[in-house]
């Protein structure tokens, strides 16, 4: 059943990745941000039925909110491709990356709380400003750390590369006259396994690109909790945010599983020394990727 929902997911993958080079996504970006611009009149309704205090309006309020995190994430943003590229790059099994796909989503959500309620409830700072400060100087320091998370990729894959050149030479040297894989079973090593050299470096990984998607808090979420705490309802407006951050984190999550199911049907398809050669090679590429796009992001911040 995984092989099948690997071998499957590849095609899926680069069709996707076909229909977007070709432009075919663009109906679907502009249907989204139109739906969006809908969602936000309906987000202001449901506000102003918990106001006036209408039966079920709170369940309306997350409703609309996580049916706004679905088209916001659907549309242009960076915290799905980082994922997707993460996925590409490092060998990481579809539940972690989905679990990191989901907790980069509520922490986006728990850091548009703690920017309305730090810089608005208790340091006074004014609607305009701490908007201002929200799409200003915290998504560059996210960028930044995307960056970072993209330089840490390049180097390591970089490194990789080179250390396992400098082993099959060293092997060369020193067995001149027999060939032998990575799993002959002669008793010699030939260099790390594919699982050490697929190893995840852990938490560093995580908390760079979570803490990357999270500093760039959804603008719709920033506009209901300034709008709850205006009118006294502070927190339905919270809960609005985090079923923003749900309806962001399913589509986000959907990308992870399609860029973990890509690469592992390519990874099936490579032979050991093959695949040892090329896994620091993507992790190398797609670092390179998040790199660049995070030195974009940050440029457009400034």
């Amino acid at each position: 059943m995984r092989r099948a929902l690997i071998l499957a997911g590849l095609p899926v993958a680069v069709l996707l990745g076909l229909l977007w080079l070709a432009g075919g996504f663009d109906g679907i970006l502009r249907a989204a941000a139109a739906a969006q611009r809908e969602t936000q009149d309906a987000l202001a309704g449901a506000v102003r039925a918990i106001r006036s205090g209408e039966p079920g309006a709170v369940a309306g309020l997350l409703a609309v909110s996580f049916g706004y995190g679905v088209l916001h994430a659907v549309g242009p943003g960076h915290g799905k491709a980082l994922i997707g590229a993460y996925g590409l790059a490092r060998r990481v099994p579809v539940l972690r990356l989905s679990a990191l796909a989901l907790v980069s989503s509520l922490a986006q959500a728990a850091v548009a709380v703690a920017l309305v309620y730090g810089l608005v409830a208790l340091l006074g700072l004014t609607r305009q400003a701490a908007t201002g400060l929200a799409e200003g100087m915290v998504p560059l320091i996210g960028n930044l750390m995307i960056a970072g998370l993209g330089l840490w990729l390049l180097a390591r894959g970089l490194a990789g590369l080179l250390r396992r050149q400098a082993q099959e030479r060293d092997y060369d040297h020193h067995h001149p006259h027999h060939d032998h894989g990575p799993d002959c079973g002669c008793g010699h090593a030939h260099g790390p396994t594919v699982e050490q050299v697929e190893r995840l470096t852990g938490w560093r990984d995580a908390a760079l690109l979570v803490a990357g998607i999270a500093l760039r808090p959804c603008s719709g979420a920033l506009f209901l909790l300034i709008l709850t705490w205006q009118l006294g309802i502070g927190a339905a407006g919270v809960a609005g945010a985090f079923a923003m951050g749900l309806g962001v984190a399913l589509v986000t999550m959907a990308v992870a599983a399609l860029a973990a199911w890509a690469r592992e049907g390519a990874v099936r398809r490579l032979s050991g020394g093959a695949l040892a050669r090329a896994l620091p090679l993507a992790e190398a590429l797609f670092g390179a990727v998040i790199l660049a796009a995070g030195l974009v992001l940050a440029g457009r911040a400034l």
